[in-house]
């Protein structure tokens, strides 16, 4: 539990699909999370969802942030609407959670940056640098286990969510970055279909692929190496790689330097509990590395997804801010960060020529605290 004992409180404005993984979690963590109610312009949906996860649906906006008094509002509407409705949650003194990417295009960044960046209410659920396994692997790179990290190379999230990961771990701020990237036209098998439903399909079908080189400053690097519905394809790998001045982690394997003349190999190890006679319930306990863990879920004994878990923290994190208890879990100079650069990536690619971001109005902004936990995570 937070520090105050009780649930975090919030509201869901939108019920998309990313809307059932706060309304999931919360079923879940009960004593954890409380949903206060969820609006929709779809009065329907709204209905439905409140009556699965047993919740109360609201009629309006106004109506989300102040039924229940949240904590906070959850905004999971369609890129186009996330700004509007953003600020009107913001001009009614109510802190708020906006899902990615928080505008669509530049111009709308800067106007929301403009509209609601002073009043720092408003943080963004960006969860990639709260899933277990980062969490772990930045444990390691910030104990230096592998030296000074220099280099990232993603190749499981798309544009804003690998940029996050990038400039998570490499400790970048929102300077001018050098984007160089490609795409090609490729053919891939899709046995499951955007959405999780088997295609049944056994025919390669056309996809892009997409790499770039970010290049941050100061010797540190990024590689971005994503094909098109990746996240729902099982025939491609997820990969992850921090290299760093004195050895590299490749997604659960490290390598580093003991003493100099010692080089030393590990292997990350993960503990999912309730497999083969183990009968402690279905879930993952901990990460560890050298026999240390480097993470341990904080959500124990709960049936969560690592998807789930990272939800689930990015909430609590944002509801100890509100509160007073803790730093800001993804603030907005960061998801406009994050985007500016995906766009990056996509202008590129379409251009075939390098493309260097500008310094923003929000690159002086106060970052994000990765470090910083939950209850129970460490």
């Amino acid at each position: 539990m937070a520090a105050t004992d009780r649930p975090a409180k919030f509201a869901i404005v939108g019920t998309g699909w990313r809307s059932e993984f706060f309304l999931r979690v919360a079923a879940e963590l009960p004593g954890r999370f409380a949903v206060t109610g969820v609006h929709s312009r779809s009065a329907a949906r709204r209905e439905e969802l409140a009556h699965r996860f047993g919740t109360l649906a609201v009629g309006s906006v106004e109506e989300a942030a102040k039924q229940g008094e949240p904590d906070f509002v959850i905004v999971a509407v369609p890129w186009p609407a996330a700004p509007e409705i953003t600020q009107q949650i913001v001009e009614l003194g109510v802190a708020v959670l906006e899902e990615t990417p928080p505008a669509p295009d530049l111009p709308m960044m800067r106007a929301l940056w403009a509209r609601v960046g002073a009043r720092d209410l408003v943080q963004v659920a960006e969860h990639n640098m709260f899933m277990p396994a980062h969490r772990a692997r930045l444990r390691m790179v910030k104990e230096g286990l592998v030296g000074e990290p220099t280099s990232v190379q993603v190749t499981s999230n798309h544009l804003y969510h690998a940029v996050s990961i990038m400039r998570g771990l490499l400790d970048v701020g929102r300077g001018p970055t050098t984007v160089i990237a490609n795409s090609v036209s490729t053919s891939l098998v899709e046995p499951i279909a955007f959405g999780g439903a088997f295609s049944d399909n056994p025919d390669p079908v056309p996809r892009t692929a997409t790499l770039a080189i970010l290049d941050f400053g100061g010797g540190r690097t990024g590689l971005y190496d994503f094909t098109e519905n990746q996240w729902w394809n099982p025939l491609r790998h997820r990969r992850l790689t921090v290299r760093g001045t004195g050895g590299e982690i490749v997604d659960d394997r490290v390598v580093s330097l003991e003493d100099p003349r010692t080089v030393v190999e590990s292997v990350v190890t993960r503990r999912q509990t309730g497999m083969d006679m183990n009968l402690e319930g279905f879930f993952l306990d901990s990460i560890a590395v050298n026999g240390r863990a480097m993470y341990r879920n904080p959500y124990r004994p709960a049936r969560l997804s690592d998807e789930d878990i990272a939800a689930a923290t990015i909430v609590e994190r944002m509801s100890m801010w509100v509160r007073g208890e803790g730093p800001p879990p993804y603030p907005l100079a960061d998801g406009l960060q994050d985007h500016l650069l995906g766009l990056a990536i996509e202008e590129s690619a379409r251009l075939g020529r390098p493309v260097v971001t500008a310094t923003e109005p929000w690159a002086d902004a106060i970052g994000p605290d990765f470090e910083a936990g939950v209850p129970g995570e460490s």
